[in-house]
Order: structure tokens, then C-alpha cells, then sequence
């Protein structure tokens, strides 16, 4: 398998980990998507990555898309519960977890892809609450657990882990830990897997 995207989107980082965990060869296609350059219009109409090619050329989207179909393919540390309550609790997390990046990454485009005198601030305050409401409700789902399903490692964990990571690679003037200490002793915790030492953005 062939897995197309960056070294700094938090979404292409969640499918590596998953890789990882799950123990899944492929190679790791760089591409730029905003770059005159960029080919990932080849393998997904929509000029996003992540993007999966699978052996036979075949290729599949978006990172919750793909994270699913990994965690499929082998019994090897899995981090869906099969159905149930269990199953959308941990969606739950990882739509959570999407929703703050995505509007970060909003945020971002604001800024770097207009003009000054064109941006919103209105616009942008608007995404930041979505960002400090999101970290809200992560330190609120969270509370003492070890974990955000409970007791065992999971994709709730893997997502929470690349959001929070990314806001420090991105907007270091959030200060996340200092509001909520149970995500810093989570993210903490995470960080001392290799999964995630191996895949820090950048």
C-alpha cells in the first residue's frame, strides 16, 4: 500500500499511527497539495490527503475512512470496538478531535492565504471557539481516566493525540496545558509510544 500525504497534517499522522500500531507496511508518498506541482488530483478527486492506494490501484480518502478499514485488516492492536455504544463513543472522540483541527486548519488558511486587509477576524474568532470548545470537551470527556474509551488504548487516544500535537506544532500560543492538565498527562503518556515519537509533524 502506498499512503500519500505530508509530514504536517495531523490527519495523515493519525492514519501512520494506526499503520504502526497495526503493525502494516506502506510507503509514504510527500506530496503538497498546494503545490503547482501537486498529483494527488490522480488518486483523490477532492485534493486532499491522506489518500490509500491499495495494491491494485484502487484508492480511499479521508483519514476516519481509512483508519476503519485499516484497523480491518489484521486482529493486531485494535482500536475500533466492533459495534455498540463503545463503537460510536470512540467515532464520537475522533470526530471531536477532527472538528478542532479542521477548524484550526481554517484558522491557518485565513491567514497565510489572504491578505491582511481581506482577512475575518470574525471569521477566525469564530474557529477559535470551536478549537478552545473542542479542548473543552475533550478535558470534560476525559476527567481521570487513563484513556478516552476508559482503561484501553484506542483510536479516541490516536486522535486526541495528533489534535493536541498539532496545536502545538501550529498554534504554540494556545496553551492548552495550562487550562487542562488531564489532556497534558494524556498527551504525555502518548507520546512516550513509539508510534508517535516516530511521526511528530513537522
Amino acid at each position: 500500500m502506498k499512503l500519500i500525504g505530508s509530514l504536517g497534517s495531523p490527519f495523515v499522522r493519525k492514519v501512520r499511527i494506526v499503520m504502526q500500531e497495526k503493525r502494516l507496511d506502506y510507503e509514504l508518498v510527500l506530496d503538497n497539495v498546494w503545490a503547482a506541482d501537486t498529483t494527488i488530483q490522480h488518486s483523490n478527486p477532492l485534493g486532499k490527503v491522506p489518500c490509500l492506494v491499495m495494491e491494485d490501484g484502487g484508492a480511499m480518502f479521508d483519514s476516519r475512512v481509512i483508519v476503519e478499514y485499516l484497523d480491518t485488516l489484521t486482529p493486531v492492536g485494535k482500536l475500533i470496538p466492533p459495534n455498540g455504544r463503545e463503537r460510536a463513543e470512540i467515532k464520537c472522540w475522533e470526530a471531536l478531535a477532527d472538528g478542532v483541527q479542521d477548524a484550526g486548519l481554517l484558522i491557518r488558511l485565513e491567514k497565510t492565504l489572504r491578505k491582511e486587509e481581506q482577512r475575518s477576524q470574525a471569521w477566525v474568532d469564530r474557529q477559535m471557539a470551536k478549537v478552545t470548545g473542542g479542548l473543552q470537551a475533550m478535558a470534560d470527556g476525559l476527567k481521570d481516566k487513563t484513556f478516552c474509551g476508559g482503561t484501553h488504548y484506542s483510536l479516541a487516544d490516536v486522535a486526541v493525540g495528533c489534535a493536541l500535537g498539532w496545536l502545538d506544532f501550529r498554534f504554540p500560543e494556545i496553551k492548552w496545558r495550562a487550562d487542562h492538565p488531564n489532556l497534558e498527562k494524556l498527551f504525555e503518556r502518548l507520546s512516550e509510544r513509539q508510534s508517535f515519537k516516530e511521526t511528530l509533524p513537522q
